[in-house]
């Protein structure tokens, strides 16, 4: 059985003084969770995150990296920097890097396989905008995203990875996928991933849902068979995050 996963996309928000009194705030709220849960922060935030969430439910994660170790990279943050810092994750792909940021398949597939060989654990995002919802090329086009993506990157390191479906017109808009849409986008990546590796594999990869997530959806969403999660954005900014991470 895949252990779910609830993480929280800051985006930039949240300095480093209101992130630790956000994560003292949010700790004994999530203590019961059985699922991980994932706060990934600016990079300001990352230390003080990781320390704020010692001994807690809690586990820190970046928003985004530079696939080259080191070097002249103004702004960049490398994967050692991450890792040295105490993170675990790092979000990857996502949506409003490729659209305002120009971030490319290509691209995500160096940093992909740059996390893993830091010991991250990448959540690779894909989604599809409006406009290729309505044309009925959801499928096609995110099944190239997550084909670059995992270019080269081995069978035994899979399971290592979080791949988070987000529909671009769902994304801090109000608007949800139905269940059945965001389930059969879910399914279509996992069966896609035992198409390049095999079906055990597509098993053992975590695959969430993105895109407005609240405590009202969280419930239904979550319970569908190839949704093991949800990425999620506004509502992780504030400590009703709890009740996405524990649904009633």
């Amino acid at each position: 059985m895949r252990k779910r996963l609830v993480a929280g996309n800051w985006k930039m928000n949240k300095t480093p003084s209101e992130t630790r009194a956000f994560l003292k705030e949010l700790a004994p709220l999530v203590k019961g969770a059985k699922c991980d849960v994932v706060l990934c922060v600016p990079a300001v935030d990352l230390i003080p995150a990781v320390e704020a969430a010692k001994g807690s439910r809690i586990k820190i994660g970046a928003e985004n990296m530079h696939f080259e170790e080191k070097g002249a990279f103004t702004g960049e943050i490398s994967p050692a920097m991450l890792t040295d810092a105490g993170a675990k994750y790092v979000i990857l792909g996502h949506s409003e890097r490729r659209e305002m940021f120009a971030e490319t398949n290509e691209g995500v597939n160096k940093k992909a396989l740059k996390a893993i060989e830091h010991g991250l654990i990448p959540i690779i995002c894909c989604g599809e905008t409006l406009t290729q919802r309505e044309q009925g090329i959801t499928v096609d086009h995110i099944r190239q995203q997550i084909r670059i993506a995992y270019l080269g990157i081995a069978k035994e390191d899979v399971k290592n990875t979080v791949i988070a479906y987000e529909p671009i017109w769902a994304i801090g808009t109000g608007k949800v996928a139905t269940t059945e849409q965001a389930e059969e986008v879910c399914g279509a990546i996992r069966k896609l991933i035992a198409e390049l590796y095999d079906r055990k594999t597509a098993g053992q990869v975590r695959i969430l849902y993105g895109g407005s997530v609240a405590p009202s959806n969280a419930k239904e969403l979550f319970e569908q068979p190839d949704i093991d999660g949800g990425l999620v954005g506004g509502a992780s900014l504030k400590t009703d995050f709890a009740k996405v991470v524990l649904p009633e």
